[in-house]
């Protein structure tokens, strides 16, 4: 595979100099001979938008063309969007097909193929059966789902997201970025769609379901670590001011053995603390699409041990990054 990272450094210090547009001119006249390097650079380029219009239809494209060229990295991203359907239509099938070539030579990719074998799925991915929920508050509208993921699914999430754990940041309501703040102290990984693969999305299918939802309509999975002492006060996760609202919160919990970290609805003095692989999944609306209040809600602090949560916000519609 290509080192992209003298093309990379180039570029980045044409942007820093103020020459974005050579950087751009660059990037693309590489891209066009079919250089690996380029084509990857210019693939993350049209999935953010930071430094080009983003085009997710295109960001596909590029990622199919540097995997073919020899980015192995690109490839599985290519994979994994062709199973979530980013940027084009979803092709489970191929997908599929795509990761049991990738698992012969990658353990992760391996890994996750045979959490996947154990699922029962139907032709597209979808779960072809639900646990029965048990209905613990109707305000707010929560009900638990007990092992919705098996301990295997668990350890897998887990471990997948652990090379990307940092501070957990919240929304800042006004300018609608990511900052840290001490309301949450937990530290988060969050498995976008580059990194989704098909395990990971087949277990997004699976928390649509349960709230009878499209996959589309989730938010990227987090995958949640509170050390002792670590929490998340009371907030709520509907977000004022959005035109695509949250109206649902799935949380799973991954680990058990730790002390504290209950998920408490202040309003109604309810706290939950599921085993692993049971779920929970709540509603931030009213039925006129108001937020609800009886839905505010705190992570308690972690008293002993790790606890390790699997959070996904879902909207009232499909969702873009």
């Amino acid at each position: 595979m290509q080192n992209a990272g003298p093309l990379l450094a180039e570029t980045a210090a044409l942007i820093q100099a103020g020459r974005k547009g050579e950087a751009v001119l660059l990037v693309n006249r590489l891209a066009l001979m079919g250089d690996v390097s380029a084509l990857s650079i210019l693939a993350d380029w049209r999935l953010s938008g930071d430094i080009v219009p983003q085009d997710l239809t295109l960001a596909r494209d590029l990622y199919r063309r540097a995997g073919e060229a020899g980015n192995e990295a690109a490839a599985v991203f290519h994979t994994n969007l062709l199973a979530n359907g980013l940027g084009g239509g979803r092709d489970w099938k191929g997908a599929l097909a795509r990761l049991k070539i990738e698992a012969r030579h990658d353990p992760h990719r391996r890994r996750a193929l045979a959490v996947l074998d154990r699922m029962k799925l139907d032709a597209v991915g979808d779960p072809v059966s639900l646990p029965p929920a048990r209905r613990l508050s109707e305000a707010p509208d929560l009900r638990l789902l007990p092992r919705l993921f098996s301990a295997d699914e668990c350890d897998y999430l887990v471990e997948a997201a652990k090379p990307g754990f940092q501070p957990s940041v919240v929304v800042d309501l006004d300018s609608g970025r990511d900052y840290q703040d001490p309301i949450r102290t937990s530290d988060g990984s969050t498995m976008h769609w580059l990194i989704e693969d098909p395990a990971v999305h087949a277990l997004n299918r699976r928390l649509a379901a349960i709230g009878g939802t499209a996959a589309e309509q989730g938010e990227p999975l987090q995958v949640l670590r509170y050390r002792p002492g670590q929490q998340y006060r009371t907030h709520m996760d509907w977000l004022p001011g959005e035109a695509n609202k949250r109206v649902l919160t799935a949380l799973v919990y991954l680990n058990e053995g730790y002390g504290g970290g209950e998920t408490a609805f202040v309003k109604t003095a309810l706290e939950v603390k599921g085993r692993k692989g049971d779920a929970i999944l709540f509603r931030n609306a009213l039925p006129d699409g108001r937020p609800d209040p009886a839905s505010e809600h705190a992570g308690l602090p972690v008293t002993k041990g790790v606890k390790l949560l699997a959070s996904r916000w879902i909207r009232e519609r499909r969702h873009m990054p």
